[in-house]
């Protein structure tokens, strides 16, 4: 199957894909649900209770402050690095979306990876 996924990548062509403006969430929107995914998200909370309290010390004053102050820290940092993710993945979807040559490259590496997983699963021993 990942064989015949990437024969089918390899022969894609260019094709932009056409999204109606009805259908676009707005960005507040998606930012409303990005906050609520990762709210929700377990993984946020365990590392927020198992990663952050290693780094105080009650001899520098509450530890309540402290973790504050780290999860502000980290908020900042999260923000700002998603922040760039996030328009660095618009400019390059959006070049992708109206360039050829970018959606062949594209294809291309899809094809490869496919072909490249479907190898690896061929010559791995159990």
């Amino acid at each position: 199957y990942l064989l015949y996924l990437s024969w089918l990548s390899f022969r894609a062509s260019a094709s932009p894909v056409r999204m109606e403006e009805e259908s676009r969430p707005s960005k507040w929107r998606l930012y409303r649900r990005g906050i609520f995914m990762n709210v929700t998200n377990p993984k946020v909370s365990i590392f927020f209770l198992a990663f952050l309290p290693q780094f105080t010390s009650p001899s520098r004053g509450s530890l309540t402050l402290q973790l504050v102050m780290l999860g502000a820290i980290f908020i900042a940092v999260t923000i700002v690095v998603f922040g760039m993710i996030s328009q660095l993945s618009g400019m390059i979807g959006r070049w992708i979306n109206r360039s050829e040559r970018g959606q062949v490259i594209l294809h291309r590496v899809a094809g490869t990876v496919f072909a490249s997983l479907a190898l690896k699963l061929v010559f791995t021993r159990q």
